[in-house]
């Protein structure tokens, strides 16, 4: 990595080195190659904390095989499946800008970020064996997934993912599987992008810097960034801040004194991988499987058995495992982050949620503490021969789940990415959590939209859009659309060597 660059009062600042982060600051310059843009990461080296492979699933979550996305309908047994057309084509919009980064020169090889995998869903047990034949039945009528397929045969299931069922009881299972999915190491198309970023004309990225000051100053902020290694604290202004630091962003809030942000809290929960490396294993498991949440877990804790691709090798990983934390970052965080979090202004909020929420608080525990044979016994659900001298346990990412005043008694743990912007557009901040990574260009998108206008006023900016995403301001849901979806999604998975 070149060493860090910092520029002087740029026009943007960009918090964290994230995927958030690095694919706002490449479409932003994109879209107008004059502004000048900071990046600040606090780790040596990018994209080290949720977005780096090891910290997270992967999953180019496109909806195909995450049951959380698709709520059974107690009524007459159907399946909603909005949500999930909603993210395919939002995560389409990712694809897209990827292949042109591809095509376009900004980054290359494109192997080294994804990968095609099949997404698998598979359940056992009678009632999950029919909420899947529903869900196949209301997702399959959609043209964005009417290649999948749907068994309850062993044979066919073996020859889609063969762990599942050797050694496997009789109980009824059931699976569905699409071949377009996909595995994303996230961390390194940021780092790719951020790379581009850093060697354009007025722009700047700096590893090793925390920010220190966060202060709105007329209608922009002026910021200090203080150099880890040497004490050096670096002083400029920005016309507008994005705040993409994961979990470390409630706190940059905070040091910011966004009234947008008053009664904002948060809740740490830590993540644990079981992870196999064993040739022999590896070579017989082709595929991301995903299946129902536990009855003890919240729907964060759905558990899955996942091909990888990271450091150029396949491996497999199962889980995640949660975990009772209060730090709120995986490499930079500290234990005293949640204590520091609490304000007057939230400490209400926080209260009441905790009493409203004891169970979780004691399964994160539970989940923290128990045995490798307790994970096992999980893992068996999904691998029923798994051995354990075969796995061994590694810590994952943090991810901070933001509590607002309106979460109430409700439970705190649930999908979906929020972005806290400022009333006069100066700041934006990232909230939330999955599918946010998969999505994370029609987020930015937004936020582009509410804050830089300008980009989106004219007609030659609109065709410049499209220029880096084909389907931007179309609707790939309506049916008389799918011949050119099909058409604009063969194009970007072949720049990306997906086909």
């Amino acid at each position: 990595m070149n060493p860090a660059t910092l520029i002087e009062n740029p026009d943007v600042v960009l918090i964290g080195s994230g995927i958030m982060s690095a694919n706002l600051g490449a479409l932003l310059k994109r879209l107008d190659p004059s502004l000048r843009i900071q990046v600040y990461e606090a780790t040596t080296g990018l994209a080290q904390e949720s977005s780096h492979g090891w910290n997270n699933a992967g999953t180019g979550h496109a909806g195909i095989c995450e049951l959380s996305y698709t709520p059974k309908c107690e009524s007459d047994g159907s399946v909603n499946v909005q949500k999930v057309i909603d993210i395919f084509e939002q995560f389409e919009q990712s694809l897209q800008f990827w292949a042109h980064a591809v095509a376009s020169g900004m980054i290359d090889q494109p192997q080294d970020f994804i990968n095609p995998v099949p997404h698998l869903s598979f359940v056992h047990g009678q009632p999950q064996v029919d909420f899947l034949r529903a869900r196949h039945a209301g997702m399959s009528a959609h043209h964005f997934f009417q290649d999948m397929e749907f068994t309850t045969d062993r044979t066919t299931i073996s020859r889609w993912a063969p762990l599942l069922v050797a050694g496997r009881d009789q109980t009824p299972i059931a699976a569905t599987k699409m071949d377009r999915g996909t595995d994303v190491n996230f961390g390194t198309v940021s780092r790719k992008l951020l790379a581009w970023l850093g060697q354009q004309e007025g722009c700047g990225v700096a590893d090793g810097h925390r920010v220190v000051g966060l202060t709105k100053s007329g209608p922009g902020w002026a910021i200090c960034a203080k150099n880890i290694a040497t004490g050096h604290v670096h002083a400029t202004r920005a016309k507008f801040v994005f705040i993409g630091a994961g979990g470390g962003s409630l706190l940059l809030l905070q040091m910011a004194g966004l009234p947008e942000a008053k009664g904002l809290g948060g809740f740490p929960i830590g993540g644990q991988w079981l992870v196999c490396d064993k040739p022999e294993i590896v070579s017989q498991h082709q595929a991301k499987v995903y299946g129902q949440a536990l009855d003890t877990a919240p729907t964060m804790a759905v558990p899955h058995l996942d091909t990888r691709v990271l450091d150029g090798k396949k491996t497999l990983l199962f889980g995640p495992f949660a975990a009772w934390t209060t730090k709120f970052l995986h490499r930079e965080g500290s234990w005293t982050d949640l204590l520091r979090s609490v304000k007057l202004h939230n400490l209400t909020t926080l209260l009441k949620i905790a009493w409203g929420n004891l169970d979780l608080i004691k399964y994160l525990v539970q989940q923290g503490t128990q045995s490798m044979a307790d994970r096992m016994k999980v893992l068996h659900i999904f691998y029923p021969a798994a051995q354990a001298q075969d796995w061994k346990l590694i810590d994952a990412g943090i991810r901070v789940q933001a509590i607002k005043r309106t979460d109430g008694e409700a439970g705190i743990v649930h999908y979906g990415t929020e972005i806290l912007t400022s009333a006069d557009r100066s700041m934006s901040a990232l909230l939330g959590a999955s599918p946010g990574a998969s999505v994370s260009v029609n987020i930015v998108l937004d936020i582009i939209k509410t804050s830089f206008p300008h980009l989106f006023a004219t007609e030659n900016a609109r065709l410049r859009i499209k220029e880096l995403i084909p389907t931007y301001g179309e609707n790939m849901r309506l049916p008389e659309n799918a011949a050119r979806f099909r058409e604009l999604q063969l194009r970007a998975r072949q720049a990306l060597q997906l086909v």
